[in-house]
């Protein structure tokens, strides 16, 4: 590695750490010539992950995107932000050990649906509403109908 001080590319590494549970390693380096001392850090490059949408359009994975449509889906409803958090982070390491470059996006969908269902009802209609594109009311009670008729297979 290239010296950031004299340009030097021999240099010795005198401490290595893990850090962001071990996604990265820190080295220490000093630099063989000037006897500078710098940082570098060592990460896996990853290939992006694509999300086809419906429209066969594809774009970059945007875990942002998941906590923003979950987090409307919650607004006005007894839903911690922790929950909706740790739910985020769930559909993220889901996604992410499928380990497929492109994913469709209703299977994520999917995913946040499945999982919202057990959190709060509410929500997940909500998040049905968007997500499957309610056109009309007769498609909330059909969705509330099989909500409700799951429930009562519990009971």
């Amino acid at each position: 590695m290239k010296c950031p001080f004299c340009g030097f590319e021999e240099d010795k590494v005198l401490e290595s750490r893990e850090t962001e549970e071990g996604k990265v390693i820190r080295r220490r380096r000093e630099c063989q010539d000037c006897e500078g001392r710098f940082t570098s850090y060592e990460r896996i490059e990853e290939a992006p992950l694509m999300v086809i949408k419906r429209e066969g359009t594809r774009e970059q994975f945007d875990i942002n995107k998941v906590l923003k449509g979950v987090t409307r889906a919650c607004e006005k409803r007894p839903v911690s932000s922790a929950a909706i958090q740790n739910l985020v982070e769930e559909i993220e390491k889901i996604v992410r050990r499928e380990g497929k470059r492109e994913i469709p996006a209703a299977w994520i969908g999917d995913l946040v649906m499945e999982r919202l269902q057990k959190i709060d009802q509410i929500a997940y209609v909500r998040y049905a509403s968007v997500y499957r594109n309610f056109s009309d009311v007769t498609q909330f009670l059909k969705e509330i109908r099989n909500l409700s008729s799951k429930n009562s297979d519990r009971n």
